[in-house]
């Protein structure tokens, strides 16, 4: 069994993004700036907004954290909103989801500059995605495919199953692995026979959001398994959607949580700012 570690993934993505960056800072007289809105203090988003800023000036870019109370006024927040969208120092946008139900979340995506939306959500990004023309794609799905690449995992002619189906990973993770020639089925909490069905895979990704949900039984000898999951168990310790001990005995390769999926995407997230910066590296 091989473990598939994402830090030499982000490592190496970290090296391309140096290489590169002199080039974009001369250009733009100034480091590529990402901005970080988040509504509220919710523990998930802090995690997740304090990897991905720490990730950012590890390779030698900025970012910024820009917070408004949980129960901030629609209008207030849209006005906000707008300022930093048409900020020409800032490159790329990072807004943590859902926000708070008081806010019209899909009229801000909407309103989003596409070239600054690095976690591919605004319509001109998905729309790409689906037509496979140029944008970003969300950044946990483009993880697990450049993940996939490092290690030498073939995509092309392989069934490769998803359980989940979300807009943040299954939908547009479907996405890039029919770019690479993958024979895709998309499973969820009410899928037929999951378990049947899942061990049809030669490449099984869970992004169900279920702690240890993905036992051996749902994969067949020698499965490659990506675990997208991040949960916390009953013990309160993070765990991923896969019953890591159990199927790492099946498994011919596996992705630990933490340490897996989630290190690459952090750096995805770096790779798409200096993208955003530089359209023309696209």
């Amino acid at each position: 069994m091989r473990e598939l570690n994402g830090r030499p993934v982000a490592e190496a993505i970290g090296e391309e993004i140096k290489e590169k960056l002199p080039g974009v800072e001369m250009m733009l007289g100034r480091k590529p700036k990402l901005a970080v809105i988040r509504c509220g203090e919710k523990p998930e988003d802090l995690s997740y907004e304090r990897n991905a800023i720490r990730r950012i000036r590890e390779f030698g870019m900025e970012a910024e954290s820009i917070v408004f109370p949980e129960d901030v006024n629609d209008n207030i927040f849209q006005r906000a909103f707008g300022k930093i969208n048409e900020d020409k120092r800032t490159d790329g946008i990072l807004l943590m989801r859902p926000l708070p139900p008081q806010l019209n979340e899909g009229f801000i995506i909407s309103c989003m500059d596409s070239e600054k939306d690095v976690d591919g959500i605004s319509p001109v990004n998905a729309a790409g995605l689906y037509l496979g023309t140029d944008g970003f794609a969300p950044c946990t799905a483009q993880a697990v495919v450049e993940l996939l690449k490092y290690y030498k995992i073939s995509l092309a002619g392989k069934n490769v199953g998803i359980i989940g189906r979300s807009n943040v990973v299954g939908k547009p993770l479907s996405m890039l692995l029919l770019k690479e020639d993958a024979t895709v089925t998309i499973c969820h909490s009410r899928t037929a026979e999951l378990q049947k069905v899942s061990r049809r895979a030669d490449i099984l990704i869970s992004a169900i959001g279920r702690p240890r949900m993905i036992n051996s039984d749902y994969i067949k000898r020698s499965c490659v398994v990506i675990d997208v999951g991040i949960n916390t168990d009953r013990d309160g310790k993070l765990c991923g959607d896969v019953d890591f001990e159990d199927c790492r005995l099946k498994a011919s390769a596996i992705t630990p949580v933490p340490g897996g999926v989630g290190a690459v995407t952090t750096a995805v997230l770096a790779k798409h700012l200096l993208l955003a910066a530089n359209r023309d590296l696209l």
